[in-house]
């Protein structure tokens, strides 16, 4: 019987991840700026027409534009906590699925262990059980 696990998957951070990490935290801030900009410029563009009232059109707009400078400020903390990783030490990346072979007379606990594939450049330097 297979069954389905979680594993984690690590990053060592180098100085190529590191740079890759930053670049990516920039453009997606620079996107999330963007779309303010974009949902003010259709603010406007909608305030001009008579379809509901400016009130309402003006807060619906002003959440929306709220939820992208908090989520800003999540990726400049980000930008932040990365500043401060040292060479070598290791994140937690992402989380993948797995399929597990289980058997009549597998111990159960060591399934259940977690397992880490730590990665370091894009390839896989260690897989920890």
């Amino acid at each position: 019987m297979n069954i389905i696990k979680k594993v984690v998957i690590k990053q060592i951070i180098t100085e190529k991840s590191k740079a890759a990490l930053r670049e990516k935290f920039t453009k997606h801030r620079m996107r999330l700026e963007q779309e303010c900009q974009q949902l003010l410029f259709e603010q406007r563009k909608l305030q001009n027409k008579k379809s509901m009232s400016k009130q309402d059109l003006h807060d619906r707009f002003q959440q929306e534009i709220k939820n992208r400078k908090e989520k800003i400020k999540l990726v400049e903390f980000k930008i932040e906590q990365l500043e401060m990783l040292e060479i070598g030490s290791e994140i937690v990346e992402s989380e993948v699925e797995a399929l597990v072979e289980v058997e009549v007379g597998t111990h159960w606990k060591d399934i259940m262990e977690q397992t880490a594939i730590i990665i370091k450049d894009g390839k896989v330097v260690r897989i920890d059980n």
